[in-house]
């Protein structure tokens, strides 16, 4: 039996709304949850009944208004359920074993024998296996770097060279558990959204550097993920013409400027060495002058870029995220100059947030989709 869980309209039952109130921005008063659903003490009383009773929310400690009887907030126990979360890249798994607000209690990074679609779900099989077996957990997501169609299957994946490959039926099958998958930067936003640096910001962007750049957006409180999401439209946008050429044949674009791959071969171009981008780093404090003008020049890009997400998005918040982020927290003025070149004199400045994760996150992401895919069961009390 398979149990692949796409995404639904995210407007919900008053349970499931309740539940994910609660789930977000708790320990939160009752007060609060009523203003924010618009419901009244008697129907709030009925609706939190059943996840009191179920032991999924609790009352926190007595908190004193200054009016009336003390307050006791409501708050998730995140303890209730366990999920997994794996990322696929070219290369290799990434896994973590979360809690119910998609805290990494394990992780583990396992090599990928080959990109055939049976060796991956053999080695997603075996990442669950090491976590605690599938009985351990409620649920399981799954990203990558690729096009997610509406019936859960991978349109396209370039880093694993995939074309409509059905991935998330065949592990359900396996592993005996509901499987969520999804492209990794609209997986990665929605782990911001609901659990990360965007929680309780309607409207904000995440920018992804690492083996690629990604862009996520999150309006209205609701991600922002149509079908194209999958196809990396973030990854050529041009931001120098006189830099470097991306494989796809476009100059000075974000992927030719931001991505690793793209900055590691500058580097090697530049100082005639193979170096890691710490070690870039490093040459470029000692006074290396190829890898102070790569590193800069990227620098410059990614200020670009980040002010041309804020400016096209409108969004007043922007969060950077993924492996190279470094390229921002060594080179902070650099970047901030070039933002505030881009930006009109006249707009607030761009909140910008760094999601120092790591890699972790990725995996982190997954494990997030899992949990808000399955909300909906959860309120309900028909998981399982």
């Amino acid at each position: 039996m398979t149990d692949t869980i796409v995404a639904e309209d995210a407007s919900g039952s008053s349970s499931e709304l309740l539940a994910r109130e609660v789930l977000i921005h708790g320990p939160v008063s009752r007060a609060e949850l009523g203003r924010r659903l618009g419901l009244s003490p008697a129907s709030l009383t009925r609706l939190a009944r059943p996840f009191l009773d179920g032991g999924l929310v609790v009352e926190g400690p007595e908190q004193s208004t200054g009016v009336g009887r003390p307050a006791r907030p409501l708050d998730i126990r995140a303890d209730a359920l366990s999920f997994a979360g794996v990322k696929i890249t070219g290369t290799e798994v990434l896994a973590v074993r979360t809690d119910l607000r998609a805290r990494t209690e394990r992780e583990l990074v396992r090599p990928l024998p080959s990109t055939e679609p049976a060796d991956v779900i053999a080695a997603i099989v075996s990442v669950v296996d090491e976590l605690g077996g599938p009985s351990a957990f409620a649920g399981l997501g799954v990203t990558l770097g690729g096009s997610i169609a509406a019936d859960g299957r991978v349109s396209r994946a370039p880093f694993l060279g995939w074309r409509d490959v059905d991935l998330a039926a065949p592990l359900s099958a396996a592993l005996g558990l509901p499987v969520a998958l999804e492209n990794d930067v609209v997986a990665l936003t929605g782990a911001e959204h609901w659990f990360g640096r965007g929680r309780g910001v309607p409207h904000f962007a995440v920018l992804t550097v690492g083996a690629g750049v990604g862009y996520g957006l999150v309006v209205h409180d609701r991600v922002v993920a149509p079908p194209e999401a999958g196809l990396g439209l973030g990854g050529h946008y041009p931001l120098d013409p006189a830099g470097p050429v991306c494989e796809a044949g476009h100059r000075g674009c974000s992927t030719a400027m931001l991505s690793l791959p793209s900055l590691l071969r500058q580097l090697f171009v530049a100082t005639g060495r193979e170096l890691t981008l710490a070690e870039g780093f490093a040459a470029a404090r000692a006074g290396d002058p190829g890898a102070e003008r790569v590193l800069a020049d990227s620098a410059r890009a990614l200020g670009t870029m980040i002010a041309a997400i804020g400016n096209l998005s409108m969004s007043g918040t922007v969060i950077l995220a993924g492996e190279g982020v470094a390229l921002y927290t060594e080179q902070a003025a650099v970047v901030d100059a070039a933002i505030a070149a881009t930006r009109d004199p006249d707009a607030p400045p761009l909140a910008l947030l760094v999601d120092d994760g790591g890699l972790v996150e990725w995996a982190r992401g997954a494990a997030a989709v899992a949990i808000q895919r399955l909300l909906p069961r959860i309120a309900l009390g028909t998981l399982g």
